[in-house]
Formats: structure tokens, sequence, C-alpha cells
């Protein structure tokens, strides 16, 4: 299941339109910290995340899907999905689960 995320995440950075203007470095960096306050948020000890999915310009939002364990002891749970959608403007992320359809 993380294969086809992988693979979709990859699919639609393949396919988004970045602005000229804008470095390596930047984009590195942005990345970094999406990942980071995405993961922070999250609460999990150490997720899987995807590559970050850059939305337009007019949208402004960053996300990444997380899957990992959440809580301790007899309260852990496995195989949380989450996602987590990061506002370039704000620097804030909103986290939420999901779950795939039929499952």
């Amino acid at each position: 299941m993380i294969k086809k995320m992988t693979i979709a995440a990859a699919a639609l950075l393949m396919t988004a339109h970045y602005a000229g203007a804008s470095s390596d470095a930047s984009w590195n960096a942005l990345f970094a910290k999406v990942n980071g306050t995405c993961i922070g948020q999250s609460g999990m000890d150490t997720p899987e995340a995807t590559a970050p999915i850059v939305f337009d310009d007019a949208t402004g939002k960053v996300a990444v899907l997380l899957r990992g364990s959440m809580g301790k002891g007899k309260n852990k749970v496995k195989n949380v999905n989450l996602i987590c959608l990061y506002d370039k403007k704000t620097g804030k992320a909103s986290i939420e689960e999901y779950r795939w359809l039929g499952r």
C-alpha cells in the first residue's frame, strides 16, 4: 500500500508546474519545513512519509501522507494513515486520519 502511495505522490510531483524562479535549494528548504512540521504534529514515533505533494500557488498548500503507529503500550494503534495539509503562507499544518475506501 505504501508503494502505491509513493508512486502516486511521485506522479503528482512530476506533473506539477513549478515556478521557474525557484531554486532546488528553496524547494528542499520548503520540503524540510513541511516534513518537520507534519511529522512533529502527527504524534507518531517514526512515521513513513511520502514526498510532499505541491498544489498550485492559488491553493498555497502542500500535502504529505504519513503512516505509522500511535500511542504506547497497550494503547498503541498500528497502521494509522494520516494526511497533513501544510499552508505555505502561515506555516501551519492540519492533520487528519484517513482510510482507503472499502477498507
